[in-house]
């Protein structure tokens, strides 16, 4: 299966002396992250097509690496300006010039290779579509269950998401070797177009028919929504109809990567026993 580059969603490091002008910091969770730091390293990771994460730029810095901002975010890659301090905290080189990309554990795939995996194996879809998942553990663990759970692909929105950083990949446990994981424009984006092929798209959510009246041999896509927010009002009114998980006990909720595992393997059960 091809890997792309990230984009909009589709149905269809430089040198410093002689060296690598990159290295890995450790964020507040105790994971390492790959950064590639200065103007002329960023620039050339961009230029190759190196998958980033995310691009941070100092306060006050547009004039010396505007140009890069652009490419960027022309690229669909998250530029956000921050304190240059930050910036002095997470470099290892202490020449970032103002500007440092952080780097992708894994490359990105596309709608379309989800889909065509799903195509491969005479399966009809089964998809995990990530609204506002900002917690990059939980992320790695949706795709941990969606991997074992037999699921097609995990879709993400560029912005107000964790990425595939290190944490991300630790939590996954190896499945982001064995499972695509697209990165859209948003998720409402994501959401017709995957209706626009067939795909019927449910919001896991409080107050929906339970999992058990749904019927989840379908093309499917459960989208989860984030830790306290749920799904987001503009998602879950374009979603065909809203799943919950049956509940017992006296709190309110399971956490977003356990609901994902829980409405995952009733899908698989559904599946395994046509």
């Amino acid at each position: 299966m091809e890997r792309r580059n990230h984009g909009d969603i589709r149905f269809g490091k430089g040198r410093r002396s002689g060296a690598e002008n990159a290295g890995r910091y450790i964020d507040g969770s105790g994971e390492q992250e790959l950064t590639i730091e200065g103007k002329n390293a960023v620039w050339e990771a961009l230029e190759s097509g190196r998958e980033i994460d995310k691009i941070l730029f100092a306060s006050g810095s547009h004039k010396t690496v505007g140009h890069i901002i652009a490419k960027a975010r022309e690229k669909g890659i998250t530029a956000q300006e921050c304190d240059r301090r930050k910036l002095d905290r997470l470099s290892l080189t202490s020449a970032h010039q103002g500007i440092i990309a952080l780097c992708a554990a894994s490359e990105y795939s596309s709608v379309e290779d989800i889909l065509e995996l799903a195509r491969s194996r005479n399966e009809k879809p089964l998809i995990i579509i990530c609204d506002g998942i900002t917690d990059p553990h939980n992320l790695g663990a949706i795709i941990r269950s969606a991997e074992i759970a037999g699921a097609h692909g995990v879709i993400i929105p560029k912005r107000r998401s964790a990425g595939l950083n290190a944490a991300c990949a630790k939590a996954a446990a190896g499945a982001l070797e064995y499972l695509p994981v697209a990165k859209c424009q948003n998720t409402a984006s994501a959401v017709r177009g995957l209706k626009e092929k067939g795909v019927f798209v449910v919001a896991a959510d409080m107050g929906g028919r339970t999992m058990y009246d749904c019927d989840m041999t379908l093309p499917l896509a459960i989208v989860i929504g984030a830790e306290g927010e749920g799904v987001s009002r503009q998602v879950r009114e374009l979603c065909d109809f809203t799943v919950s998980v049956p509940q017992k006990g006296r709190i309110e909720s399971l956490n977003a990567s356990n609901a994902s595992a829980v409405l995952l393997y009733e899908a698989f059960r559904q599946r395994d026993n046509r």
